[in-house]
């Protein structure tokens, strides 16, 4: 079975019909942002919006309050689109999840509308905690990518990539523990806990030089301490590390460990590193299913490579180590050096221009999987 062009006219005809709909929904999640596992108003406006496209939609989802599964078709191969919609502090939606969101539901309802008489099942899984919670991850661990064949999902940025290299990532706290003191008139009754906070900020910045270009180490000091004249004696720090993947980020989350510690035994300070939450793998974008979908992107006047564009970092990564898996980046209107994860970027996310492509970008995924099915 191929996309004859009947089929092509009834699926993109469907989107079509959402636009303004989809534009609307769009920018009432742009304008109420909701942080990582909180995205109750998203999730249930999305869910109203695809059970008034007839599909059956089953929420929460694998003890996640605010995911869900809507499901339409019936039999054969089965296909993922994925929604996402959680927004960063302070800057809400810098990374443009409300585009996500409505990419999604319009890919969704439009591969529903090309798959009347033609056996084949399209699942939109709404996921929330993208940023920092690892929510599909959680979705994996609870089955809900069980039985399913392939998934798409496509994330603005200022310039476009049908493969993008994706990082793997690891977060983890870091604590010290010294000993209070007045620190003008005993310090040396103290065991400075903030001294062992920036020498191992220090080990790990000396660390870079024999890192990969690849590796990315970042962080924040979380505590330090109280006052400047009382010795501190617990202090705390948060960092991502990053690797271009699951194996190199294995070794350089050894050589962290050790640059950190090295800062609480240089300062007499007990130190204790903690590996917080899931990792993010690296993305292993499906070929085939990329090729389909720059075809379809150059039929719809927006033609996308597959260049590696590189940074950052996402849990759709860990869906393509369980099944074939894209997730193109595609260009919005918005200044290089204000890329996403800024508050230009938060702006950008709402312009007309940013709709228009995300609805073009619904149609080519709706194509594509469709072509996988």
């Amino acid at each position: 079975m191929t996309l004859s062009d009947d089929t092509l006219r009834r699926l993109d005809a469907r989107v079509e019909t959402l636009r303004e709909p989809l534009q609307a929904l769009s920018l009432k999640i742009h304008a109420h942002p909701e942080l990582r596992f909180e995205e109750h108003h998203a999730a249930a406006w999305i869910a109203e919006t695809l059970e008034a496209q007839g599909h059956a939609v089953e929420r929460p989802l694998g003890g996640l309050a605010t995911a869900f599964r809507a499901r339409a078709g019936d039999g054969g191969p089965r296909v993922a689109i994925l929604a996402e919609y959680d927004a960063l502090p302070e800057i809400g939606h810098a990374c443009g999840h409300n585009l996500i969101a409505i990419a999604g539901v319009g890919a969704g309802v439009g591969l529903r509308a090309g798959l009347e008489g033609v056996p084949g099942t399209v699942v939109i899984l709404g996921s929330p905690a993208e940023e920092g919670g690892a929510g599909k991850q959680i979705l994996i661990e609870q089955g809900a990518f069980n039985g399913v064949d392939a998934a798409l999902m496509a994330h603005p940025a200022p310039a476009d990539s049908a493969t993008p290299r994706v990082q793997a990532l690891q977060a983890l706290k870091v604590e010290y523990f010294g000993k209070n003191a007045h620190a003008a008139a005993m310090p040396w009754n103290g065991v400075n806990a903030l001294d062992a906070l920036v020498a191992g900020y220090n080990a790990v910045s000396m660390l870079r030089q024999q890192i990969k270009p690849t590796d990315r180490v970042h962080g924040i000091f979380t505590d330090a301490g109280l006052k400047p004249n009382i010795i501190p004696d617990y202090t705390a720090g948060d960092y991502y590390v990053r690797s271009a993947t699951m194996a190199e980020l294995s070794e350089l989350k050894a050589k962290v460990q050790a640059a950190l510690e090295s800062g609480g035994m240089a300062a007499g300070c007990r130190g204790e590193v903690t590996w917080v939450g899931r990792a993010y793998t690296d993305l292993v974008s499906n070929d085939p299913l990329a090729t389909r979908y720059c075809a379809h992107m150059e039929e719809l006047g927006l033609p996308v490579g597959k260049i590696p564009w590189f940074g950052a970092s996402t849990d759709m990564g860990n869906v393509s180590y369980v099944v074939p898996t894209i997730h193109p980046m595609f260009g919005i209107p918005s200044d290089p050096m204000n890329a996403n994860h800024t508050a230009p970027f938060t702006a950008a996310a709402a312009t007309e221009e940013a709709h228009e492509r995300t609805i073009r970008v619904a149609k080519a995924m709706a194509r594509a999987a469709f072509d996988a099915i």
